[in-house]
């Protein structure tokens, strides 16, 4: 199958994570004033992530306006701020590699992140390594498995509107208490797979195969993004298998816990080769992943021959069904979506370099206006939900939500589950009636052709 992506440009280099300069505390502060004075000198990336008002801020409130008067010490709430969305990278910098100044912001997040990790570096509140809370929510295979088990009881306490528990969440483990809180499932989207739905011999498609990569997302959290996924496919006649060997390491890439990301990248490259070999594309639920599975892991693991396979046969489930539709053709029988639909294109579906495949995807549905938002939701993983950040979370996704609100459509969707959610929570700071929100294109696909009732799941 064919794939589609920009002109080659920009580059990123293999990232020497087990290098001893990697986490050298001098080494990392002489490059950070290094990138930081040239994004002092251009400015182009203010109006993205808060990190650069942060570091415009913290040079022009100091004493000679310049950056050698800025003390180290301020560099860690910069750090801080940065979501690891890549817009700066793939979208406003123009000094990224290989142009001579060699600037890689989001990397260089990373590298300092890591550093924090290790110890060598202070993290943001003043302390040495990752805090406990932080930690804890980046194991998001043990989290889904241990509040599956109680999702009713789970999801009750950390619902919107109940003050007392999520007060108590918020003392506890600092995650805002006003902060929408992914729901769990007792059966997983790995566990329903078991039963796989009928296939249409009669598709064009009959003769291809794809194993899902579930995601700890759309497995533990929202199984109806797999099932919505698996229909449509079947439907045009492609053989799906489903696996989820463990999470794509992303909660661990944005605390630098560099070594658990690269166990989790063999891991899952190890077993998803089995498929490979047998013939299988794999696609990836939620961009995210895809973005880690694609781009990320290759970079911190360069001579992995299963990971740099795994990378090239992945696609996002959108850039497939897209290539789908324009390689056999899709299987008639889509029905328009009344009240036209608000496309949010996610900022890792963007920095996948593989253009708007969402709305692409959605655009295949007949007689349905579809709009794009192409502004970050603000949310950032985990980030998002953190009491200090939830609040600049939603101002850094307000031109977002407005944006969706203007289109005035029936439906707001974006390919990011939490950013639909982190959407939904800005646009209700907004007006009193907002759209109806769907956590992934996919399942409005499906509810067009009549397999998906349009809904998210139910715990």
């Amino acid at each position: 199958m064919s794939k589609e992506g920009g002109l080659g440009a920009p580059t990123r280099h293999p990232i020497p994570w087990t290098e001893p300069d990697f986490l050298d505390p001098d080494k990392i502060d002489a490059e950070v004033r290094r990138v930081f004075d040239i994004c002092h000198g251009c400015r182009r990336c203010f109006n993205l992530c808060d990190s650069f008002p942060r570091l415009f801020d913290l040079i022009d409130d100091s004493p000679t306006g310049e950056l050698d008067s800025v003390p180290s010490s301020g560099f860690a709430s910069v750090v801080d701020a940065c979501t690891f969305c890549d817009m700066c990278y793939m979208s406003k910098c123009p000094y990224v590699p290989p142009h001579q100044f060699d600037l890689d912001f989001p990397h260089l997040m990373l590298r300092y992140r890591a550093a924090e990790h290790a110890g060598t570096l202070p993290s943001g509140d003043g302390g040495g390594g990752v805090g406990f809370q932080r930690k804890q929510l980046s194991k998001t295979d043990r989290n889904g498995k241990w509040a599956g088990k109680v999702a009713g009881l789970a999801n009750w306490a950390t619902a919107e509107g109940n003050f007392g528990i999520r007060n108590m969440l918020e003392d506890v483990a600092g995650i805002h208490s006003d902060a929408a809180l992914p729901k769990f499932h007792r059966e997983t989207f790995l566990d329903a797979a078991r039963t796989a739905p009928p296939l249409n011999v009669k598709a064009p498609s009959h003769n291809r195969k794809a194993v899902i990569y579930a995601t700890c997302f759309a497995n533990f959290n929202e199984p109806a993004m797999g099932a919505a996924a698996r229909a449509v496919l079947a439907h045009n006649g492609v053989v799906t298998e489903v696996a989820y060997p463990s999470c794509c390491g992303m909660p661990s890439w944005e605390q630098g816990d560099l070594e658990q990301v690269a166990k989790n990248a063999r891991k899952v490259a190890r077993e998803m080769a089995d498929w490979i070999d047998q013939g299988y594309a794999v696609i990836a639920l939620v961009p995210s992943c895809a973005l880690m599975l694609k781009s990320e892991w290759p970079l911190l693991l360069p001579k992995d021959e299963d990971v740099l396979r795994l990378s090239e046969n992945t696609y996002d489930i959108t850039e497939y069904m897209v290539a789908l539709a324009k390689e056999d053709g899709l299987v008639e029988g889509l029905e328009p979506l009344s009240g036209g639909v608000t496309l949010h294109l996610a900022c890792h579906a963007r920095a996948q370099n593989m253009g708007a495949k969402g709305a692409e995807m959605l655009r295949l549905i007949p007689d349905t206006d579809v709009t794009v938002v192409e502004r970050c939701s603000g949310h950032g993983g985990a980030w998002g939900i953190m009491k200090e950040n939830f609040e600049v979370a939603l101002k850094v996704g307000k031109p977002a939500a407005r944006q969706a609100l203007k289109a005035d459509n029936q439906w707001v969707v974006s390919e990011c589950p939490l950013a639909a959610d982190h959407l939904r929570q800005g646009m209700e700071r907004l007006a009193d009636q907002v759209p109806r929100t769907v956590p992934h294109p996919i399942i409005l696909l499906a509810q067009a052709y009549g397999l998906h009732d349009g809904e998210a799941s139910a715990p």
